[in-house]
């Protein structure tokens, strides 16, 4: 597999796993794993497809959580998390890693907004309980039936 090949594939997986598994460092600095809203799955969110449009070609993920959540405790005290992908039934996974950042753009976060958030931010995407993340990996792993790809990152993808 090249590097062209696994990139398309990895692309591809972030765009039909059924879950990002994101992955912080707790206080005690044991990791903390847990499913979240795949935002590039178009599947689920067909919406969202133009926003990602802009980013065919890099890693760039968007994640959203409630402020008050562990995670956001987490990530303050150290920004340092993977996201997983994976499709199971084809032994397909793609890691990423780096540094999240917390976004405040209130562009961003109307463009990610979808109908029915309500119900886990009751005050709408400006809430201050509505919390959205965004990775720039410095690094990727990609996995698929015995292959192996790393990818690494200068700055932004």
């Amino acid at each position: 597999m090249n590097e062209k090949d696994a990139r398309k594939l990895s692309l591809e997986l972030m765009e039909i796993a059924e879950a990002a598994y994101v992955t912080t460092i707790d206080k005690d600095g044991f990791p903390y794993t847990r499913a979240m809203f795949n935002l590039r799955r178009k599947e689920q969110f067909p919406k969202l497809s133009d926003l990602f449009a802009k980013h065919k070609d890099d890693f760039l993920v968007y994640l959203t959580t409630n402020t008050s959540s562990s995670k956001i405790a987490h990530i303050k005290k150290n920004p340092k998390v993977s996201i997983y992908y994976c499709k199971p039934s084809d032994w397909r996974g793609l890691m990423l890693g780096g540094e999240v950042e917390i976004i405040t753009d209130k562009a961003i976060k109307e463009a990610i907004w979808q109908k029915g958030w309500e119900m886990y931010y009751p005050g709408g995407p400006h809430a201050p309980d509505h919390t959205v993340l965004c990775l720039r990996p410095m690094f990727a792993k990609y996995y698929h039936q015995l292959n192996f790809f790393n990818f690494e990152f200068k700055g932004k993808p």
